[in-house]
């Protein structure tokens, strides 16, 4: 009988220790991951160009408010980056959200976001689930360029962006064909991974998000679920494939439930050097 009373101590303990977790990782500042990608494409004399990247903000209640992306903001442009992709999924329309926003209210702290390149963006599938002409109209009022199986030239880089591949919008032909027109150091923005193995080997480096690295995680590493046809493969971080390099981040905000364990937000600062 008396290890009743230490049983359900240990049991609330562990209760409010995963609890505080939880609200730790979920609410806490996003962690600044850097990697350095050499690209022989760049200029041999020119000076090494950051892209601050990010994804999945999923702006809704109760988690991800606009003021609290106003913040996130603000320490992204103390990062300095020279160009600010965006890898889909500005908003979301999960049922346990206790608020949703418009997307004038969604869009206007990025608006803030300050790179002498400017900011580009593309689909997500829960931008296309709620309201992606709404979305995109705010956009193009803050000057942020959003893409859809087509290609922008920004300073030395040529980045193709491709609609969501969740949703099967992805077109990669048609965004290699808009590239192959532009001259410049190729890049691809995706909002899924799962488009990598198809990537040429003149496209070096590709920048995804939409697998959350899990979301929900085990202490020990891995997830229950990755959002992605290649399992752990393409679920989190860098990968070096085939002579190109992905970068898959894990989002800033929450899909389905309001939570994050085991995982943090994160903004990827990726630094593009020529080889010397």
């Amino acid at each position: 009988m008396k290890l009743r009373p230490i049983f359900a101590l240990v049991l609330l303990a562990g209760i409010i220790g995963f609890s505080a977790k939880a609200w730790s990782d979920t609410m806490g500042a996003p962690h600044v991951e850097r990697t350095q990608v050499v690209l022989k494409a760049l200029s041999a004399n020119s000076a090494p160009l950051t892209i601050a990247l990010i994804s999945d903000i999923h702006v809704a209640g109760p988690d991800m408010s606009p003021d609290r992306l106003e913040e996130i903001v603000e320490q992204i442009n103390a990062l300095k980056p020279d160009i600010v992709l965006i890898a889909g999924d500005l908003v979301s329309e999960k049922r346990v959200a206790t608020h949703m926003y418009t997307p004038e209210e969604i869009v206007a702290p990025l608006g803030k976001l300050d790179a002498r390149l400017g900011v580009v963006a593309v689909p997500g599938n829960h931008d296309h689930w709620f309201d992606l002409p709404g979305l995109a109209a705010e956009l193009e009022k803050h000057g942020i360029a959003l893409l859809s199986n087509d290609a922008i030239r920004r300073g030395p880089l040529v980045i193709g962006g491709l609609d969501d591949d969740f949703t099967d919008r992805a077109d990669l032909a048609k965004t290699l064909a808009a590239m192959r027109g532009l001259q410049g150091t190729r890049l691809l923005l995706s909002h899924s991974p799962d488009p990598f193995p198809n990537v040429p080997n003149s496209v070096p480096l590709m920048l995804a998000g939409h697998t959350h690295c899990g979301q929900i995680a085990y202490p020990w590493g891995g997830a229950p679920a990755t959002m992605s046809d290649y399992g752990e493969r393409y679920a989190c971080g860098r990968v070096d494939e085939y002579g190109r390099t992905l970068v898959v981040g894990a989002g800033l905000g929450t899909s389905l439930l309001p939570i994050r364990l085991f995982t943090q937000a994160e903004i990827w600062l990726i630094e593009l050097v020529p080889a010397r």
